[in-house]
């Protein structure tokens, strides 16, 4: 049995966001709430920073906020899963918790390309130990029109079904999304695809972790499509997460979806998304706050990848808008600044910043034309990560000094006003602008003290708070 790798340097561990106790962490899994605890598994290569044989890493919580580590879940190596345990979803079913996954499997030519997927079970009665079904695969492979690309299953129950959905690229090579029924999650028949990629260009090769939910008498699906070709201000990432809304016909089946592809956050580090409906009715998302091929100066440290404050989902007509969840608050420890202020310049708002909220709003009645630009800087006041917005024409522009490239995106709400919300970490920031209307998640690396910086180009009446945030809310 190798040995666990273990973190060496704390200089971007992160104080109040999900890490593994070292090694590889990549997409969320299991997202559920089950015996008064919200469970988030993950995946997870424990004995080294890089990929590996994916295992399935654990955690727990009772308020969203703070989480304890658990046993890994599953570990791969058997005949169903040989070669990784591959991403999937939890169900609650007569009080045990199921999870199901995608077993990956290499056929031993030494090609990373050349592997094939089923999807398998396990279950729990307490929510720690986990027994792999002893009648695996439940599915055992993919439909005729299929590639080998068949993996993250996402289950739900509706009526006296169960469904799931799963990513899977079809034999034109186009991303889609297929769906099956069971009535007891053993036996699974296949129902079709429900919706898929019209071209590469637009919508992509390959759909990954699909989630389909109901928000407000309509259905979402969220996935993951990778091939989007890039426009000046769209679909900037390696690979995207984004949505569309509609209305899924169980019969045909086929979501007839009123929306085109919209991405759910314009940020760099920001894939793989889960949900979990939550004891009180609201929707609650995770994703991986990381991007495949990213340069990630933690793994020298002997870790990589974390995941995203838990974010609330709801629909602004056919938008879907993103908030951190009401628990977060929670993590507050102390005020460091509730002010109003005009700013015609530069004025800083904290310095020495680890851990921290920072809540600003700007009234732009009295402007047309205004430029402003609100800026993590480091020790030597070079701005780590910097987002300006142009009142004239809407646009959002996000910079981050390690990135050449820039993430656009144009708002609709109100000019009248531009409302902040940004949680910055040891080495990741989210900034939730307008509601929630637009949404960065980003990790940076810069290990020396930081400050917040607004610049504008003419007067304009700021309301500020600044907020010290918890930097040990999790155990490993």
């Amino acid at each position: 049995m190798p040995t666990k790798i273990e973190v060496t340097n704390n200089r971007y561990r992160l104080g109040y966001h999900l890490m593994t106790p070292g090694g590889w962490m990549n997409d969320p899994n299991g997202f559920c709430y089950f015996q008064g605890y919200y469970h988030v598994f993950y995946q997870y290569y424990p004995y080294s920073a890089a990929w590996g044989p994916m295992h399935w890493g654990h955690a727990r919580s009772k308020d969203l906020v703070s989480w304890e580590t658990l046993p890994t879940a599953l570990t791969p190596g058997d005949s169903e899963d040989e070669d990784g345990c591959f991403s999937g979803s939890a169900v609650v079913k007569d009080d045990k918790l199921f999870l199901i996954y995608t077993g990956h499997h290499y056929y031993g030519d030494n090609d990373p390309d050349h592997f094939w997927q089923n999807q398998n079970l396990a279950y729990s009665t307490d929510g720690i130990h986990f027994t792999k079904y002893a009648h695996n695969p439940i599915i055992a492979k993919a439909p005729v029109d299929n590639t080998q690309h068949f993996r993250d299953p996402k289950v739900w129950q509706a009526d006296d079904h169960y469904y799931l959905v799963l990513g899977s690229q079809d034999q034109q090579g186009l991303g889609r999304v297929l769906l099956y029924r069971s009535d007891d999650l053993m036996d699974w028949t296949y129902l079709g695809p429900i919706a898929g990629a019209k071209d590469v260009q637009h919508e992509g090769f390959m759909w990954e972790c699909p989630d389909l939910f109901n928000l407000n008498g309509q259905q979402v699906l969220l996935t993951s499509p990778q091939g989007i070709k890039a426009t000046d201000k769209q679909y900037l990432n390696l690979f995207q997460t984004g949505y569309f809304i509609g209305q899924l016909d169980y019969q045909q089946p086929q979501l007839q979806h009123r929306t085109d592809f919209q991405e759910l956050d314009h940020g760099h580090d920001f894939y793989a998304t889960q949900t979990v409906l939550t004891p009180d009715g609201r929707r609650v998302v995770l994703g991986w706050m990381a991007m495949w091929e990213s340069q990630m100066p933690e793994q020298a440290d002997g870790w990589a990848g974390a995941l995203t404050l838990p974010r609330e989902l709801t629909l602004k007509g056919h938008q879907l808008v993103m908030q951190p969840v009401r628990e977060v608050a929670a993590l507050r420890t102390q005020t460091l600044l509730n002010q109003q202020a005009t700013v015609n310049g530069t004025a800083d708002f904290g310095n020495n910043l680890e851990q921290a909220e920072f809540k600003a709003s700007l009234d732009l009645t009295a402007t047309q034309q205004l430029k402003s630009t609100i800026s993590l800087m480091n020790a030597s006041q070079q701005a780590v990560v910097s987002l300006t917005f142009d009142q004239a024409t809407g646009d959002l522009v996000l910079h981050r000094a390690d990135r050449p490239d820039a993430r656009y995106a144009v708002t609709a709400t109100d000019r009248d006003s531009l409302e902040l919300d940004l949680f910055i970490d040891t080495s990741s920031i989210e900034l939730f602008i307008n509601g929630g209307t637009v949404v960065f998640t980003e990790r940076f690396y810069d290990d020396t003290a930081k400050s917040l910086q607004l610049q504008t180009d003419q007067a304009v009446t700021v309301t500020a708070k600044l907020f010290a945030l918890n930097g040990q809310a999790n155990q490993y």
